[in-house]
């Protein structure tokens, strides 16, 4: 157990920490409003430290918070900031303009967590599990080449060069096209999933002289619709926090910033599930690459079209209270906003 006094002590270093990135001694806590004398403050400062919560540098009489200080301030003492005027301006004249699909809304939220805040923004959209597969069409690009375009409803199409097998003729192409329409098409993206891996291989035995050759297609071709689509921008901005003294680390760091399965386990695998925000820091991400940093997740929710996630990847030092505060603002316009799209389509 620690003091009231003691609290308040460890909250004034944090934010002062957090501020300025230089450790705080006594005489700055006694301007800041810690009515006692400098001497208790300093046995104070001294019983934080024997409690973990702070660490005492070699270069001066202040303290700075330990990853202990951090977890204890982000549970206990936290405080959201409200969020400036001119940052609101800025969020919703962004996610105000014009935009085509909803990945377009998903990754400009991104952009602008990124460019509000200077860290490493991800955002995630609503899930897709209630999508249905409304459109497939394939697209020959040159003899071994198409494009396949693949649509769901509520505005989403994706579209990606395939190579085509010399097995694989024209005519093969198209009757694929015509068992994906006539199958297929109309369908839950769960049921389709589920089709491709049950129904949709005894088909293609009866069709085909390389079965498994067509298989492979369908799954490469499809497998994009259950794809969850994180964006990540700000990827350059690891390099103002904590990595920047160790090169293989930032290899190592950017080189899984590139790596769509693993953020996205990174997002959505987190213990404090009975909370909207989370905060995980140091070991707490899961990644030792990101054992320096702190991220902050926070989850969203459309009516009817699932929940999404927003997130922030920055150093441990983060000013919290103002980033809870962002980050809070930030997933009620962002659902507003996709909320407002989803009706667009329904109309």
């Amino acid at each position: 157990m620690i003091t009231e006094r003691q609290k308040n002590i460890l909250r004034l270093i944090i934010q002062e920490y957090t501020n300025t990135g230089t450790p705080v001694g006594s005489k700055k806590l006694m301007d800041d409003g810690i009515q006692s004398s400098s001497a208790t403050i300093r046995n104070d400062m001294k019983a934080l430290e024997e409690h973990g919560l702070l660490l005492k540098t070699h270069s001066s009489s202040g303290r700075i918070p330990s990853m202990d200080g951090y977890r204890y301030y982000v549970d206990h003492l936290l405080s959201p900031a409200e969020i400036e005027r001119d940052e609101l301006e800025t969020i919703r004249h962004s996610l105000g303009k014009e935009f085509h699909e909803i990945n377009d809304i998903i990754e400009q939220s991104a952009e602008i967590l990124s460019d509000l805040t200077s860290y490493t923004a991800f955002s995630l959209g609503p899930e897709v599990k209630e999508r249905r597969l409304t459109g497939f069409r394939i697209v020959p690009l040159n003899d071994r080449q198409i494009i396949a375009i693949i649509v769901t409803d509520k505005g989403n199409v994706e579209s990606q060069v395939f190579a085509i097998p010399a097995s694989v003729s024209s005519q093969d192409l198209e009757k694929m096209t015509q068992i994906i329409n006539d199958k297929l098409v109309g369908q839950p993206l769960l049921t389709v999933y589920h089709r491709l891996r049950t129904e949709i291989p005894m088909i293609l035995h009866r069709y085909f002289q390389t079965p498994d050759g067509m298989m492979n297609l369908f799954d490469a071709m499809l497998g994009h619709a259950f794809e969850e689509k994180v964006f990540v921008s700000g990827r350059m901005n690891l390099l103002d926090f904590g990595v920047q003294s160790d090169i293989n680390q930032l290899k190592s760091v950017y080189s899984f910033m590139q790596n769509t399965d693993a953020i996205t386990h990174l997002l959505t695998t987190d213990e404090r599930t009975d909370t909207q925000i989370a905060i995980r820091i140091g070991s707490e991400i899961g990644n030792e690459l990101l054992d320096n940093m702190s991220m902050i997740t926070a989850t969203y929710e459309v009516a009817g079209h699932g929940k999404g996630t927003i997130a922030l990847l920055g150093p441990t030092s983060m000013p919290y209270s103002k980033m809870f505060g962002l980050v809070d603002v930030f997933r009620h316009e962002l659902a507003s906003k996709l909320g407002a799209y989803y009706r667009y389509l329904d109309e």
